[in-house]
């Protein structure tokens, strides 16, 4: 008998921690814009000497090596320019050393999973929890050699981690090595050139709760006037007191507008980040801010009026409304996209169909989804799936933690709770014990609505096993078992029933127990096929 792994308790997902609202700056005059290059450009250089100087400490770092590289800074920039960069320095150094770690593991997930293949003879079946050995020698001898490769490449990674080296490309190792494919990318040398300047600019400030506006790097009004706080190099350019350039442009926020506006009325923290869109030649300017924490709501309040399982894919999300007692509703939705393009048009597909299946849920008047933690880290390594090339691009492209990110935040500003179930066996069973039930002769019930269904189902507590039909006209067994009449720990309760003599009742007349095994005695016009086949004697020739 094949032992499952535990399932793990449904809970509420938590909201998002913070909000970033992105605005375009329009009508900037051309002094505008020389000024913001050249702030650009000189807080870009800081920020890269900054990068190397805190790479180059490695594991020795320290408040007084912190408080050496801001006063250098402050001389060339200002106090809150010198605090920005730093901060950014700190956090992208963090992140190359996740990075790091995480390739570390996915190095040794290989090497185990090389040296397990390995070891088992050449030709020998896998099964579904682990693969077999290799199919040939010549394959066998392939991956021994690369098992080489790999050990040499987690020696290094370790001892790399050990000394706290990190590896960073400030404007990003893709667009770096696209200088050496001009002709794929269609880029000209100029065009490339500017992009990558364009990448390596520094223009962002975090904001201080108390001082005017929120921000006092970059300070927005509520009426939208923006100023900029000019380095100390720079203070020559400064069009307002105090060493400020004010721009021409006024900003205004489509998206979440009125939140922003109270907070900087209310002298509350906003960062600011102003970048260049290179392919557009347009500027930006994105606000963001935290959020305090909300506590979440019971899972028994989210579910009160129902739920909407989803099932994520690589090009759509299959969703069914489930009512309080764990039955689908209506018909499946199905909401597509497509995840090929660049990074910028995915996230806009994501956006798109999550906004939709919000508003379908809210239509529907659910107050929570329900949806799969899912978290594909380990699971697409090439060791791992081997030639199933296709199975490991299409979870690579599956994109979980974006969609789980842009979920929270959505889901939140609509009043959804969002609740994460686990992920164990919800296709199988949901395609094992729902897929042929809710497909008729008008609908086509997928694999994938039959998923949501039981996604929908583990988030309410219910099994996801659907209950049976009432029993038949008669009380045997013949049309098959009824799963009812025992509970999931029952011991045999998936055979029949056995043949048990004696009375089937309790109310049994005093002196007819004796004929209540044999059923014969009784003369009746049916007798229970528990027993034996009933058989129809034949007419008499009087008739």
């Amino acid at each position: 008998m094949v032992e499952l792994r535990p399932i793990e308790a449904s809970f509420v997902a938590s909201g998002p921690s913070g909000v970033a609202a992105r605005t375009r700056l329009k009508d900037l005059a051309p002094g505008d814009e020389k000024v913001l290059r050249l702030v650009g450009a000189h807080l870009g250089s800081l920020a890269s000497k900054d990068l190397k100087t805190r790479c180059r400490d490695g594991l020795e770092h320290s408040a007084d090596t912190w408080a050496v590289r801001k006063r250098e800074l402050t001389a060339l920039s200002s106090s809150r320019w010198a605090g920005s960069i730093t901060k950014a320095t700190h956090d992208q150094w963090a992140l190359a050393r996740r990075c790091r770690l995480t390739h570390i593991q996915n190095l040794e997930a290989g090497v185990r999973t090389i040296e397990d293949r390995l070891s088992q003879p050449v030709g020998q079946k896998g099964t579904k929890k682990a693969p077999g050995g290799y199919r040939s020698k010549r394959e066998w001898h392939a991956k021994s050699r690369r098992l080489r490769v790999l050990e040499e490449r987690l020696a290094s990674a370790r001892a790399g981690h050990e000394a706290g080296v990190v590896h960073v490309v400030r404007g990003g190792k893709r667009l770096a090595r696209t200088r050496h494919h001009l002709e794929t990318a269609q880029l000209t040398e100029s065009a490339w050139r500017g992009r990558w300047e364009a990448e390596r600019w520094f223009c962002q400030a975090d904001g201080e709760s108390g001082k005017r506006y929120g921000n006092e790097t970059i300070r927005i009004s509520p009426e939208g006037e923006a100023s900029i706080k000019l380095p100390a190099p720079l203070a020559y350019l400064a069009n307002a007191p105090h060493g400020r350039y004010v721009l021409a442009s006024r900003i205004t926020f489509a998206h979440r507008g009125t939140e922003w506006a109270d907070r900087v009325a209310a002298n509350r923290a906003v960062a600011y980040r102003i970048h260049l869109d290179t392919g557009r030649g347009r500027w930006y300017l994105t606000a963001s801010w935290q959020l305090p924490p909300t506590p979440a709501i019971p899972i028994e309040a989210a579910l009160a009026h129902g739920v909407t399982g989803v099932d994520m894919n690589a090009d759509h999300l299959a969703a069914w409304r489930l009512d309080i007692h764990g039955n689908p509703t209506g018909a499946p939705r199905r909401f597509s996209y497509d995840l090929t393009g660049t990074a910028e048009h995915r996230d806009a597909q994501v956006r798109h169909a999550l906004t939709r299946l919000l508003h379908w849920a809210r239509n529907c008047g659910v107050k929570a989804i329900a949806v799969e933690d899912l978290d594909f880290a380990a699971e697409k390594t090439r060791e791992k799936h081997g030639r199933r090339k296709h199975f490991r691009q299409l979870i690579s492209g599956m994109p979980t933690g974006k969609l789980r990110a842009r979920l929270a935040s959505m889901a939140d500003a609509t009043g959804i709770a969002v609740i994460a179930v686990d992920p164990a066996y919800t296709s199988k069973w949901g395609a094992q014990h729902w897929q042929k039930p809710l497909t008729g002769t008008t609908r086509k019930t997928t694999r994938h609505d039959a998923a949501a269904v039981a996604i929908g189902r583990r988030a309410q507590g219910h099994p996801i096993r659907r209950r049976t039909a009432p029993p038949p006209q008669h009380r045997s067994d013949a049309v098959g078992h009824r799963t009812v009449q025992a509970g999931p720990g029952v011991p045999g309760r998936e055979g029949t029933r056995p043949r048990i003599p004696g009375p089937r009742t309790r109310s049994v007349r005093p002196g007819r127990g004796a004929n209540a095994g044999y059923q014969n005695a009784q003369h009746r016009s049916g007798r229970s096929a528990e027993h034996e086949t009933w058989r129809q004697d034949s007419l008499p020739l009087s008739l």
